[in-house]
């Protein structure tokens, strides 16, 4: 107990103007999207996000049995005003792990590749220099238990992204790990860049090739692609970063590219298990999740199914920062939408 009264009355105002400093700091536009009143439809809940300060964001939405509707607000391309539409590319950044846990599935199934063999066995050359390499198994990797280093989380990575496979790697080398191998979870692209390597050595085809063939063509999936370099650029919706006036979609970061629709169906097909031959689905459930979220400068997007309601829903947002802030109000946004579609079931 305080007992010099002075001290007391210190403390207490002390207290009081921390707690105001502290409300200060509580970031409010998360707290007013959270409570602002809910849209009594999808598109009204589109505008909406775009009044937070988004430059365009796309939704799909296809519930079981009915047709797919798509819904846009704000722009594809700030400096000319031109309207979003569903039918731009857009990077899908880490959703397209979804692919290639898919891509591992079916190897594994066929046996040409196993899930207990390790990092050491497919890649001796990274023995010395990843820690633990003999022990990481590859459904460590696969399920980001793996503890080995996230290249992008070289400082400024972001600013000055490596190009190349041995580029991106050698960020992550001769680095301690972040925990013993399944001793934890950490979410590290660098497991994603070990894996899309060992398909192309294990397949003789790219990690992008071997997707298209085995999963995107007989899904009938033709809007999705491997890399920048596949596309024409005037078909990808303009991407932005807060604090930045310059378009930079033409930033080559990695991903993926595909349209909402091509996004929407894979993941159905995910879900109800029609990417999987018999027995595979089983072992995909056994490995990873159904969806992902995708973020990297200019682009962030949510892909959902929601079981209960049997519904896909694809969401992106041309506008990011990378602190975390945009990210958790597109989040926000998501699950709003998610509300309006129950809402809209139970009528």
């Amino acid at each position: 107990m305080i007992k010099n009264k002075k001290l007391r009355n210190w403390v207490r105002a002390a207290l009081g103007v921390s707690t105001l400093a502290s409300l200060f700091f509580v970031p409010w536009i998360l707290v007013w999207a959270w409570l602002l009143p809910l849209p009594a439809t999808m598109q009204g809940q589109v505008d909406q996000a775009i009044a937070h300060g988004f430059d365009g964001m796309v939704v799909y939405v296809e519930q079981k049995g009915e047709p797919a509707r798509f819904y846009t607000a704000g722009v594809r391309d700030r400096a000319q005003n031109i309207p979003a539409d569903a039918n731009g590319l857009f990077k899908i950044a880490s959703i397209g792990k979804l692919y290639h846990a898919v891509a591992i599935t079916q190897l594994v199934y066929e046996k040409q590749l196993s899930l207990t063999a390790t990092l050491g066995d497919y890649f001796p050359e990274l023995i010395s220099r990843i820690e633990h390499a003999e022990h990481i198994s590859l459904k460590n990797m696969v399920q980001h238990r793996s503890g080995i280093p996230n290249y992008t989380n070289y400082p400024n990575y972001w600013g000055n992204p490596a190009l190349t496979y041995q580029g991106k790697l050698d960020l992550a080398l001769d680095l301690p790990a972040s925990f013993k191998p399944d001793q934890g979870y950490e979410y590290s692209n660098t497991n994603y860049l070990l894996l899309s390597e060992l398909i192309r050595r294990t397949t003789g085809l790219t990690s992008q090739q071997y997707i298209k063939q085995h999963i995107l063509q007989p899904l009938g999936l033709y809007h999705t692609f491997g890399s920048l370099r596949d596309v024409d650029l005037n078909d990808v919706m303009g991407g932005y970063y807060v604090g930045y006036q310059e378009d930079i979609k033409g930033n080559d970061y990695g991903s993926m590219l595909a349209t909402v629709a091509d996004v929407g169906v894979f993941l159905r097909a995910l879900n109800d298990g029609s990417v999987f031959r018999e027995g595979e689905q089983a072992l995909y459930s056994s490995l990873y999740v159904y969806d992902h979220g995708g973020l990297l400068p200019g682009f962030q997007s949510q892909a959902s199914y929601y079981k209960d309601i049997d519904t896909v829903v694809v969401q992106v947002i041309n506008t990011t920062n990378l602190d975390g802030y945009d990210w958790n109000l597109s989040q926000i946004i998501h699950h709003r939408i998610y509300t309006i579609l129950v809402h809209q079931s139970k009528k």
